[in-house]
């Protein structure tokens, strides 16, 4: 986190501190729901939390709240782990689940019960809603207008813990009971009229297995699952802010340790979805291939894309921690993975549409290698031998056979020079039946090799080549957004965001052509494709067949003037 971005946070613990409130503790947590993947969203909760619990030499906890088997998985649970560990983040021995609190939670609720403020309440999930009311407009203000009491609000204690004894031991069907807590109807904030603690649920608990059939609803669990853990300040996201008086609430009945909910602006980003709801949509649907499909914004399908933890962090960074909700353009997140995979990723060179291009004035089998740069920003990196043959590819883009004014690459009778190796020219132009371009033919400088003219002659485009003689095979996935709208969710009444899902989101190209060096190529691996972009190696590879997935692009300065004449 930047020094600036934490001020709000860190004078609130500070003066914690200062104070000697919790005995000078800081102690905080991520408490993620595992009915999903971690998402870039949650990116900024995780370093936020673990970050102020590291700079106030602090304890940081992972806690799964994991209270609604049915959406619940230990897939999710792994998946968490992985992610945060990835992000960098180490909560070390420190992980809990809200599940293990089940016991003390329902010790807590019969003390409510006892106190009078809670109660077993038979009305349906809709009654529930339409007993409690809803906002509404009236001219410029939101006013909320009284709730209506449930008829079971009045019944006895006795009563009370009978039924909730009888919803534990499982007599009672789905959703024909709830325990509600006792607060107000009248309320102003919706979320303080009657709540419901607990309903029931007949389904078997990934963690605690059979043992139960009543579950904690999140905001009977989370406050209480804090306290538990002796947490401090429980950081989080501006939704939740609603939902402070009813975490107060709840430490105040109970009398127990009571930790300081701080809320900041989520992290938001352009031509992305943060819900859990819709990115499971998206996966069961099969409008993506999965969780860690690249072109979701999970934290597995980033990776998997090629994003790198520190390009996150330095997303989460430049963004800051404020109290205003706002959305970040995804091409700050696309700068920070340039910056940083510009210092870290290998060059080389690959063509991903060939071109077959024959050098007429070279010897038929002759090969010299060149030395390439495996990087420009890191010298320490070295540099590789690339083998130079007759035949080569180029890629079809960077010829034209009748060039506009501001086109600088390769046509006929142009001279280009081919990176490290030499200038050629452009003598012939092979055409199939159709008129296809299907080769081209040059004559090479002898004397130009190194790619400088002994005569400094200038040419004005340099182009990446590779042997076809040696070339590797690939297949190369080329990503672009999910969506086609900033805002995926700006659908009119009645649609679905799937309206904005773009079509052309991936696009695979075989028979790419690599140059040698990347046979060995790993699972992650990091790469620049000269003038291509930036590319990792996907899981899917295999020694037989590499595949190659676009990160990120580099600017294109053609691509800018073709844009221009566009307009």
């Amino acid at each position: 986190m930047s020094e600036a971005s934490l001020d709000f946070i860190r004078e609130i613990i500070t003066e914690d501190v200062k104070k000697g409130k919790n005995g000078g503790r800081v102690h905080t947590r991520f408490p993620p729901e595992p009915n999903g993947y971690m998402h870039i969203g949650h990116a900024k909760s995780v370093l936020l939390n673990y970050g102020i619990a590291k700079e106030f030499n602090g304890k940081f906890n992972l806690r799964f709240d994991d209270t609604n088997p049915e959406k619940e998985d230990q897939e999710y649970v792994d998946a968490f782990k992985r992610d945060m560990h990835w992000l960098g983040a180490d909560w070390e021995d420190r992980e809990f689940y809200a599940a293990d609190y089940f016991d003390r939670l329902y010790d807590w609720a019969e003390q409510l019960i006892r106190a009078g403020k809670a109660y077993v309440c038979d009305l349906s999930s809709e009654e529930i809603s339409e007993y409690r009311g809803k906002a509404v407009k009236v001219g410029d203000k939101i006013i909320t207008p009284p709730g209506k009491d449930s008829p079971y609000r009045n019944r006895s204690v006795e009563e009370n813990l009978d039924l909730f004894l009888r919803m534990r031991a499982g007599e009672f069907p789905n959703g024909s009971k709830t325990l509600r807590a006792k607060i107000d109807m009248a309320h102003p904030n919706l979320n303080m009229r009657d709540p419901v603690m607990y309903r029931i649920l007949h389904t078997p608990h990934q963690r605690a297995g059979d043992k139960w059939c009543i579950y904690p609803t999140y905001d009977w669990a989370h406050g209480q699952s804090d306290s538990i853990e002796e947490i401090t300040h429980s950081i989080c996201t501006l939704e939740f802010e609603n939902h402070r008086p009813l975490y107060d609430w709840y430490l105040d009945q109970l009398g127990i340790h009571h930790p300081q909910q701080i809320e900041f602006a989520r992290l938001r980003l352009t031509y992305t979805v943060m819900s859990k709801r819709l990115l499971l949509q998206l996966v069961q649907e099969g409008h993506v291939r999965g969780w860690d499909d690249p072109r979701m914004h999970t934290i597995a399908g980033l990776r998997r894309r090629g994003y790198t933890p520190e390009a996150i962090q330095e997303l989460v960074k430049r963004t800051g921690v404020t109290k205003t909700e706002s959305i970040v353009e995804f091409e700050l997140l696309e700068y920070c993975l340039r910056q940083d995979l510009n210092k870290r990723a290998q060059r080389a060179m690959a063509v991903l549409d060939p071109l077959k291009v024959t050098i007429a004035n070279y010897p038929d089998n002759q090969v010299e290698e060149f030395d390439a740069v495996n990087n420009p920003e890191d010298l320490s990196a070295g540099t590789r031998k690339v083998p130079f043959s007759k035949m080569l590819y180029i890629e079809r883009e960077d010829f034209m056979e009748n060039p506009p004014k501001d086109f600088f690459r390769l046509a006929p009778g142009r001279e280009v020079r081919l990176r490290y190796a030499c200038l050629a020219r452009c003598t012939n132009v092979v055409k199939d039946a159709s008129g296809k371009i299907v080769e081209l033919h040059c004559t090479f400088d002898p004397a130009s090799r190194g790619g400088e003219a002994p005569d400094g002659r200038k040419v004005k485009a340099t182009l990446h080549w590779v042997s076809a003689k040696h070339a590797i095979d690939a297949e190369v996935r080329r990503y672009e957004h999910l969506f086609t709208k900033e805002d995926p969710l700006d659908v009119e009444e009645g649609k679905s965001f799937l309206e904005n899902i773009n079509p052309n989101s991936l696009i695979v190209l075989q028979g790419c052509k690599l140059e040698p060096s990347l046979a060995s190529a790993k699972s992650g691996d990091h790469f620049q494709f000269e003038r291509k972009g930036y590319f990792c190696v996907d899981p899917e590879s295999t020694s037989g067949k590499l595949v190659f997935n676009r990160t990120v692009t580099l600017r294109d300065e053609w691509a800018k003037i073709q844009k221009g004449q566009k307009k």
